[in-house]
């Protein structure tokens, strides 16, 4: 089987509301689990271009850069083409504020949006190193 290395970045997207910081996370089309925004890092972009274009794109939310929370990454087998293939995959996530948009503005690939307490996000995200994440981004919210 051949392998494969990619690379993509996204973000923990937080706003502050009645207090309480809360974080936007997405439902993807068809899989129907919740994560965080992230997508492949294009020919020419930065890790942190990237990741607010996904923020964007996914989350309908335009985001400033914050700082770097961490970078996962994890294996699996992509059976899209003709024959499977071994990925390696980076994901670099950043800590991101809220500027403008609406959650409701997010693109063909996800199902919803919505903006969830950082404890809240915790338990309904999908993947264990995307829970570590949102835990680290918590230490540098409170």
């Amino acid at each position: 089987m051949k392998t494969s290395e990619r690379i993509s970045a996204g973000g923990v997207a937080f706003r502050n509301s009645q207090g309480r910081s809360e974080v936007a996370i997405i439902q993807t089309s068809g899989e129907g689990r919740w994560q965080l925004p992230k997508g492949i890092v294009d020919p020419g972009e930065t890790p942190e271009q990237a990741a607010l274009r996904e923020v964007r794109e996914e989350a309908g939310i335009d985001c400033e850069l914050v700082e770097k929370i961490d970078s996962i990454d994890y294996w699996y087998v992509d059976r899209w083409g003709s024959e499977p293939v071994r990925v390696h995959k980076y994901v670099h996530f950043f800590l991101m504020k809220y500027v403008s948009g609406d959650i409701a503005d997010h693109d063909h690939e996800v199902e919803q949006v919505r903006w969830a307490g950082l404890d809240e996000a915790y338990e309904a995200l999908a993947f264990a190193d995307e829970k570590s994440v949102v835990k680290k981004a918590k230490n540098f919210l409170t």
